[in-house]
């Protein structure tokens, strides 16, 4: 049921937000936009833990968008000096990496998170682990020492 209420009110502010108009007629199609859309989304029983992880909104999540957008800048930045460098400082190489998360949820925001960071790939997702392609040796070596793995992980709990 949180689940449920969690969704009609982000449906509700996203409408809100985006309609910027408030008045009571105009108010009023929101409101029942929104009970239609809870109410169909409930009866297709596709509102769980899984799609909509309540679980994961917490202080955590956005000191780990603060620490991911701090290593967006720094891959972006050793792109950079790799492609200025030429060929000899670019060593493509592709891992296996172990998971440590234990929700899909988890697995998928640490493939994304792999995936955003400039210089790495994740190329296939399995059960307990990651097939990462890396622009160079340095940047494998820094998926396996695990910070990002620790991160993500400390957000399921």
């Amino acid at each position: 049921m949180k689940h449920t209420v969690s969704v009609f009110l982000l449906l509700a502010s996203f409408w809100l937000i985006n309609s910027g108009y408030y008045k009571p007629l105009l108010l009023s199609f929101g409101l029942v936009s929104a009970i239609f859309v809870v109410y169909l989304t409930h009866r297709m029983d596709v509102v769980d833990h899984e799609s909509h992880p309540l679980h994961l909104f917490n202080l955590k999540l956005p000191s780990y968008y603060l620490w991911l957008v701090g290593q967006l800048i720094v891959s972006n930045i050793d792109v950079v000096k790799r492609v200025w460098s030429g060929k000899g400082s670019i060593s493509p190489c592709t891992a296996w990496l172990p998971l440590s998360q234990t929700s899909d949820i988890g697995r998928v925001i640490y493939a994304n998170s792999i995936t955003l960071t400039p210089g790495t790939v994740a190329m296939d997702l399995e059960d307990d682990r990651v097939y990462v392609h890396a622009l160079s040796r340095e940047g494998l070596d820094d998926l396996r020492a695990g910070e990002m793995d620790r991160r993500v992980s400390n957000l399921e709990r």
